[in-house]
């Protein structure tokens, strides 16, 4: 919460995903993929956080465990890690932005 200031900021859930690093970069020019520009922005401390968050969450979570195997099955181990700091980077946002309580049935449903 503190590395990620205030969250008012952020005006939608992509936004702040896109800062914490949790999601690609990519560039589009007519549907089509001109490249991978702007890789290194954003804040490589909360990137670091969530995947280290995700390993965790994957290992002590049985729901969590489950999302990250069916990932797994389809795509390599690293892509499924970073899609589950994906989900818990989302859940983050809201929860810091909404004032709740973490509910995982709702961020891995």
């Amino acid at each position: 919460m503190l590395e990620t200031g205030a969250i008012k900021r952020f005006l939608s859930v992509g936004d702040y995903a896109s800062y914490c690093r949790c999601v690609g970069s990519e560039k589009l020019s007519n549907g089509k993929k001109k490249g991978s520009g702007n890789t290194k922005n954003g804040n490589k401390y909360l990137a670091w956080a969530y995947v280290e968050a995700a390993n965790f969450a994957v290992r002590f979570n049985a729901k969590i465990k489950s999302f990250y195997q069916r990932k797994k099955s389809k795509t390599n181990g690293i892509v499924a890690i970073k899609a589950v700091a994906h989900k818990l980077c989302r859940a983050c946002y809201y929860i810091m932005k909404d004032q709740v309580a973490f509910d995982v049935s709702r961020a891995f449903a």
